[in-house]
């Protein structure tokens, strides 16, 4: 049965990117994808890479990824085990640098630029709030819409006003834009600006070459630009180390190891923005 009044085949849609999101939102998952990148480690030599994690941390952890299918634990000998990125692990990761890109745009901080991994940490927090994908898949294929029938489109079985709560995270976010109480809502510029992410995800979580999010039918074809609007990140970082050369091509976009994962991993990293999310 469809949980939204959107075309057929967006609902799987949604939640194809959706559960993508949720593989690799939570705390650290990013950070041990990007260490494995190269050979397969050892556990020691991986822990020694994400030495930040505590004693028992990091083995559910990779519990978990390794249940994902983005990674794979191999057993050489009862005492020779090694980690490493499943093909589809390996898939993902070209998703990242675009991330990037978008946030180099989209996302401000008030107290300098941020570290790559912690850009796409911020990002992916905003991408993972509640109703959040249906949300900005409406607002992409109707343009502007008012929030009575957005809450038609999004959730049709719901009492209508449940739609105000993720709307005002989401025009807190930067993402979603109205001109005031009772006026119809659209995507900001950095909304509109989530297609290469959200159009090659959609690829990657259907098992279609990443070049696939060109055509992709809400996200493969630019809409008008709507004004610009920046949003902000509460939380002070270090400046980050060289960015990755992301732009959505018409190939996927090449990875090179180390490029998001550069900079040291000896020190213990900051968490992610609060689940309060950034503030303008």
């Amino acid at each position: 049965m469809a949980i939204t009044a959107l075309p057929p085949g967006t609902d799987a849609d949604i939640a194809r990117v959706t559960e993508a999101l949720a593989m690799i939102t939570p705390r650290w998952n990013v950070r041990i994808l990007l260490a494995l990148s190269g050979p397969p480690l050892r556990y020691s030599e991986l822990a020694a890479k994400v030495s930040w994690l505590q004693n028992g941390q990091l083995h559910p952890k990779l519990k978990v990824l390794c249940d994902a299918g983005l990674v794979e634990r191999t057993e050489h000998t009862a005492r020779h085990v090694t980690y490493g990125h499943t093909e589809r692990g390996a898939a993902l990761l070209p998703v990242l640098p675009l991330i990037v890109t978008w946030a180099e745009e989209h996302l401000e901080n008030a107290d300098g630029p941020l570290a790559a991994i912690e850009q796409i940490e911020d990002s992916l927090t905003l991408l993972t709030r509640r109703h959040a994908a249906a949300i900005l898949w409406a607002l992409r294929s109707r343009q502007e819409v008012s929030g009575r029938a957005l809450a038609r489109i999004v959730m049709p079985s719901s009492d209508w006003t449940n739609i105000y709560p993720p709307l005002r995270q989401l025009v807190a976010d930067g993402l979603v834009d109205t001109d005031g109480i009772g006026r119809p809502y659209r995507l900001s510029a950095a909304g509109d600006g989530l297609g290469p992410v959200l159009g090659t995800l959609s690829a990657w979580s259907a098992g279609q070459p990443l070049e696939q999010a060109a055509q992709h039918p809400v996200w493969g074809h630019p809409q008008a630009e709507p004004a610009p609007r920046q949003w902000l990140s509460s939380q002070s970082r270090p400046a980050p180390t060289a960015l990755p050369p992301a732009r959505i091509p018409q190939s996927s976009p090449a990875w090179h190891n180390g490029d998001l994962f550069s900079h040291a991993t000896t020190a213990r990293p900051q968490a992610a923005i609060p689940a309060g999310g950034p503030r303008r």
